[in-house]
């Protein structure tokens, strides 16, 4: 097995016991240096030229006290609190051990050393050198990353159907309960993970997002729980998931719904006991996150076992929220348009765009398939296109796949008519099925009911 990449400092007076160390430490690990004179200890904690420091008791000739080994300890702890010393004692002196550790060293070793001991005592010394190493990264991404999360929310509406999904957020963050949003492509089930956790505790802690449907069934468990060093073929060094990576903050799963059933099972088994088992590890390691879910599936199709573990949806659904569809809620159109004009022409260093009134009551009227994002981007090309100071009907090329919601304002009845004999096919081929009628007609089941109370249906 090739020597593990690490750095080790031995400290010790006698030569010979250095020259035996280093013998036998290169053949274990890439780096190993030694050093005669404690009063360079100081210098070099500074410069952090150790991952490891296996420190003697005693330096003097004839002492035997372990007082310079212990104010040693102590000095390299004042520079780097998280410095790992393993230090070494004389053959049964236990009572000094104990102080050492209780000052501070991660562990001992007592002399002379049994070559196998010592080469394990350090390689554990390392993997603790290097867990604390990853914690302070993990804190210091934390940091950046909170940073960059919360900037305020990006969720724009005024809808009833919004105004709900606004209290729900409200009433729901404040809590560590799992969450569930449902919603169609493009509905803004993101935003609202991160409205969740911009009003939750852990706003100050980092909020992750991770593509469920991007992680390969190969790669899965390396991806969520993470890995240890030569785990597998390309294992070169460990690897954190992104369990331990949002570790504090909000872990954000988004598609959900597009994870394999046979890997549902390792899922589950890691939010019910709160831990993970990187891959090649041997001890479960704790988590602490909140955990919001996403997933286009409709409700239904959750709740087919063949497609999703029932036990995994009552573990993520604590509450479930639901994200409207743009076409539910026509009255959110033009304050979105406003928004995204706005917000185009300042990225774009652009003269600010007005929007027609032809424009708007035109948008207004489309059912916008893919709901908010494809708003977004037909706007962000109307901006950086559009020669004029006002955006109108010709500057949004509306493809045909798309359709108009509602005629002008004096075919009302007419529209009411058609959308009424509309619901009445679909429920009739359905044999009065709500929710594959709903399907059918691209609506909610939620959306449907309220239209056919609307038509006495």
């Amino acid at each position: 097995m090739p020597p593990i990449d690490a750095r080790i400092l031995i400290a010790d007076d006698n030569e010979d016991v250095l020259q035996a160390a280093r013998l036998l430490l290169k053949r274990h690990f890439t780096g190993v240096q030694t050093l005669n004179d404690p009063a360079h200890l100081a210098s070099l904690a500074r410069r952090g030229v150790f991952d490891v420091l296996l420190l003697d008791m005693n330096f003097s000739p004839g002492a035997d006290s372990g007082a310079e080994g212990l104010g040693r300890l102590s000095e390299v702890l004042e520079i780097d609190p998280q410095a790992v010393v393993v230090m070494v004692t004389a053959h049964g002196d236990l009572e000094l051990a104990v102080e050492a550790m209780k000052r501070g060293a991660s562990d001992f070793i007592t002399k002379p050393w049994e070559n196998e001991r010592l080469v394990a005592t350090l390689t554990a010394a390392l993997n603790l050198s290097r867990s604390r190493q990853e914690a302070s990264e993990l804190r210091q991404r934390h940091s950046g990353l909170a940073a960059a999360t919360n900037t305020g929310s990006g969720m724009i509406g005024t809808s009833p159907a919004m105004l709900r999904v606004f209290g729900a957020i409200r009433r729901t963050a404040p809590t560590d309960a799992n969450v569930l949003i449902l919603g169609e492509n493009g509905t803004g089930k993101e935003l609202a993970a991160r409205e969740i956790h911009r009003l939750s505790p852990r706003a100050g802690q980092v909020f992750l997002r991770v593509d469920m449907g991007a992680l390969s069934p190969q790669l899965f468990e390396s991806e969520l729980f993470g890995h240890r060093r030569g785990a597998f073929t390309d294992a070169k060094q460990d690897r954190t998931g992104y369990f331990r990576a949002a570790t504090g903050g909000t872990l954000f799963l988004d598609e959900i719904g597009n994870v394999p059933l046979a890997l549902q099972s390792k899922l589950l088994t890691a939010l019910e006991r709160r831990e993970v088992v990187p891959v090649g590890a041997e001890k479960p390691e704790p988590i602490d996150v909140r955990l919001v879910c996403a997933t286009n599936l409709s409700r239904e199709r959750l709740t087919d076992e063949n497609l999703f573990r029932q036990d995994l949806l009552y573990r993520i659904n604590t509450v479930e929220l639901t994200q409207p569809p743009l076409r539910e809620r026509p009255e959110d159109i033009p304050l979105l348009l406003e928004h995204y004009a706005g917000l185009y022409s300042q990225k774009y260093n652009l003269p600010p765009k007005r929007l027609s009134a032809a424009l708007i009551d035109r948008l207004s009227h489309w059912s916008w398939p893919g709901n908010v994002r494809a708003l977004r981007h037909a706007v962000e090309r109307a901006v950086i296109l559009s020669e004029g100071e006002v955006l109108d009907v010709g500057d949004f090329p509306l493809t045909e796949t798309a359709r108009e919601t509602a005629p002008p304002a004096s075919g009302a009845a007419r529209l009411d008519a058609v959308e009424k004999s509309a619901i009445e096919q679909a429920l009739a081929r359905a044999n009065n099925n709500v929710s594959r009628a709903a399907e059918m007609l691209g609506l909610t089941r939620a959306s449907l009911y309220r239209r056919m109370e609307k038509y006495c249906l």
